[in-house]
């Protein structure tokens, strides 16, 4: 690709007759390179806007896959919270119901002796009560016979 110095040092042989007009040459040359320069410029501004833009690119899609591994990574993590959480909550509900089982089986146990020491009370009542009796009649009989 030429410069605009190449075209602006650009020079022609000059011939003597039928030639071009030197003046008109140079004119033309003179715009011709300001034009070329112009877009030369804008052509290197441009590709080096590519170059940027691309890089730029590549930086954001580095970016995606990077949250994109991230946002995986973030479900798996969520996934395996759930699970621990719900192990969790079921090893509470059964501790906490073997603990319920255990109280029940220990009221129960605790019922159970109550109820057997009260049998055992009623049943000395009945001893007392029987031996009461038989006292009194007893007694009865002594005061019968010293009346007698």
């Amino acid at each position: 690709m030429l410069t605009p110095l190449e075209i602006e040092n650009k020079k022609f042989a000059k011939q003597m007759m039928n030639g071009y007009s030197v003046v008109e040459v140079d004119e033309f040359l003179d715009q011709v390179t300001a034009e070329y320069e112009r877009l030369y410029k804008e052509n290197n501004e441009l590709n080096s806007k590519i170059e940027e833009l691309n890089a730029k690119m590549e930086h954001y899609r580095s970016i995606e896959g990077t949250l994109q591994n991230t946002l995986v990574m973030a479900q798996s993590t969520a996934e395996e919270i759930k699970t621990m959480a719900k192990q969790q909550a079921d090893q509470i509900v059964k501790d906490a119901q073997n603990t319920a089982k255990s109280s029940v089986d220990e009221v129960a146990s605790k019922v159970m002796l109550k109820q057997k020491e009260l049998d055992d009370v009623k049943k000395q009542m009945d001893i007392y009560k029987a031996k009461m009796e038989a006292l009194l009649i007893s007694q009865l009989e002594l005061l019968k016979d010293t009346n007698e």
